[in-house]
């Protein structure tokens, strides 16, 4: 071949291998321009969610109390003679639980014996005229005084249960001077107990009296006992926008004892309000605030703020924040922003 068809052919291929390039990288492009289309669009689940009733139950922690708290002590200072009860003994309404040291009681008795007696001779005198009546007013408000007096240390040197109840302290042994301070012995009624729980004011209208309430204590695992509301305190509290509720348990068994840890359960019946899987709910970091994506129309995605209620197994009710017939995003939220579009893997 002669030197000028070389040169010929030599632009020709070129030019066909120039065009095969382009072409090559033209269809590379292409794919990763579908590539990036396709991942701008991430891939979400949705579920439309609709009101439904739900029960109002909420749960109350509170320190198990005793009924009635008595605190068994003298008016003044006395030494103890013998104490006839120990902690943990049950006692009855009049027992007696402590002896205290009884001469100032033989004394008051012995000055109201002759008190009585000298008061008896000038009552004689008046009705004949013998005294007059200031004298004979006189005598008998000594008799009063001393009277009392004798009374008050009856009740300070026998020292009587109030209630029925169980010791559930002792603060001194047989020959102590009692001074004032601790008590000798506390008593507690524990049939019934007490527990005081703070409800928000927005139950104050459904709490009554009577209401019956779901109480489990730790100590006793799942095991449930049976309350009652018997005190409603009748103002709310400015700070806390809640009002105290007391609840007894009847505690018949005496198993429930002062000091435990409760979980007392009221229901205020019910309402008509959204629940979601709790698949769609995202906490905001470093608050304690709820989110949820919502689909628009449009395919784009709204991030809306939600006030959540009680948790139902695997779902939330949803106070405030949606409406009834909204599709929320149940999977796939972890590339979104507020207001991107997004592809709908289980739209029909």
């Amino acid at each position: 071949m002669n030197t000028s068809k070389k040169l010929l052919i030599i632009p020709i291929i070129g030019a066909l291998f120039f065009t095969s390039c382009k072409g090559g990288k033209t269809e590379a492009a292409n794919t990763e321009n579908s590539k990036i289309e396709s991942v701008s669009k991430p891939l979400v689940k949705v579920e439309k969610v609709y009101e439904k009733d739900v029960e109002q139950t909420r749960e109350f922690t509170a320190t198990v109390q005793a009924n009635v708290t008595n605190k068994i002590s003298p008016q003044t200072p006395v030494r103890i003679e013998e104490i006839l009860v120990e902690v943990g003994d049950k006692v009855r309404k009049g027992q007696k639980l402590v002896q205290m040291d009884a001469n100032n009681l033989k004394q008051a008795r012995t000055q109201l014996d002759n008190t009585r007696v000298e008061f008896n001779r000038v009552d004689e005198l008046y009705k004949v005229g013998g005294v007059s009546k200031s004298q004979w007013d006189s005598q008998k408000m000594a008799l009063d005084i001393a009277e009392t007096s004798y009374k008050n240390l009856v009740e300070n040197t026998q020292l009587i249960s109030p209630i029925d109840g169980i010791i559930t302290a002792r603060n001194y042994d047989n020959g102590d001077m009692y001074t004032s301070g601790s008590p000798v012995l506390v008593v507690e009624q524990i049939s019934p107990v007490k527990l005081l729980v703070n409800v928000s004011e927005t139950y104050f209208t459904n709490v009554k009296k009577g209401m019956p309430v779901s109480i489990q204590l730790d100590v006793y695992g799942d095991r449930k006992f049976n309350g009652e509301v018997s005190l409603i305190y009748p103002t709310i509290d400015p700070q806390t926008r809640t009002f105290p509720v007391e609840i007894k348990i009847k505690n018949n068994s005496q198993e429930v004892r002062p000091g435990m840890f409760a979980r007392a359960t009221m229901n205020f019946g019910s309402l008509q309000n959204i629940v979601v899987p709790d698949m769609a709910i995202i906490k905001q970091p470093g608050t304690g605030e709820r989110y949820i994506y919502v689909l628009n129309k449009n395919n784009t995605v709204t991030y809306k703020k939600v006030e959540l209620g009680r948790r139902i197994g695997d779902t939330y009710e949803i106070i405030s924040g949606l409406e009834d017939g909204d599709e929320v995003v149940i999977a796939g939220y972890s590339r979104l922003n507020n207001g991107m579009e997004v592809e709908v893997e289980n739209k029909k």
